[in-house]
């Protein structure tokens, strides 16, 4: 794979999955969508189809990593590091770009924000908010998801025929849908640098009405946290298997 197809690989696969992942929250708690109140299980199985979606797209370019904690821990297994950088910088171009789309598809409900009556804060459609503020708790719960992410992807790849059959995508599509409903209560699931990162920025950035503020106090548990689980899910499986 060239630099130039890993990288447009992953910019539109990482696009995707945000599309998908932070259009499903958008869709469960704005005011005037039709799904709204939709609820936890539904914004699982909207992030896990967006892994799906995003994945298979990407994979005839790129492989379909998506998540610099995936590809770190990639790296750690095979030792092989010379394309990380490319890998990451796709992955939260495509995050940024993702968030966009996002916005775009409900620009009619982020302008109803300007109605002071219905105001609500807009970051968590875009990047995740722990329920109880808790810095070691936070980051312990996303090194955890994360692990449980990261190894069994690297443990799937032991499995003869995943790979090559296109199956290994769709099991990982239903991972991270139980990650979401086992783990996600406490921090909201990032396991992803890239999806919470480049959202995050694109929050900033945009002109929604009354959309609060993009916590930036908090935004690098959610990166630093699924970097360590990346790391760790490597050095665990380059010991254990």
């Amino acid at each position: 794979m060239s630099n130039g197809d890993i990288f447009l690989g992953e910019l539109i696969g990482t696009a995707i999955l945000i599309l998908f992942g932070a259009g499903v929250v958008a869709a469960v708690v704005l005011n005037y969508s039709k799904a709204k109140d939709g609820g936890w299980i539904v914004i699982a199985f909207g992030w896990g189809f967006g892994v799906m979606a995003g994945a298979y797209t990407a994979a005839p370019l790129s492989g379909g990593q998506l998540n610099p904690a995936v590809t770190i821990g990639i790296a750690i297994d095979t030792g092989d590091w010379d394309k990380v950088h490319i890998y990451i910088a796709g992955q939260i171009v495509g995050a940024m770009l993702g968030a966009v789309l996002c916005w775009l598809v409900y620009f009619a409900q982020f302008q109803a924000n300007a109605d002071k009556e219905i105001a609500q804060p807009t970051l968590g459609i875009f990047s995740t908010a722990p329920a109880i503020r808790n810095p070691v708790a936070n980051l312990i719960t996303e090194i955890i998801a994360t692990i449980a992410l990261v190894l069994p992807i690297l443990a799937f790849g032991l499995t003869k025929g995943l790979g090559l059959s296109g199956t290994g995508i769709l099991i990982v599509s239903f991972l991270v849908v139980g990650i979401g409903l086992s783990l996600g209560g406490p921090t909201g699931y990032a396991i992803n640098p890239a999806r919470d990162l480049g959202p995050r920025i694109i929050h900033a950035l945009l002109p929604i009405p009354n959309k609060g503020t993009s916590d930036w106090s908090y935004s690098w548990i959610p990166v630093v946290g699924p970097l360590i689980g990346g790391v760790l899910s490597g050095v665990i499986f380059n010991a254990a298997f």
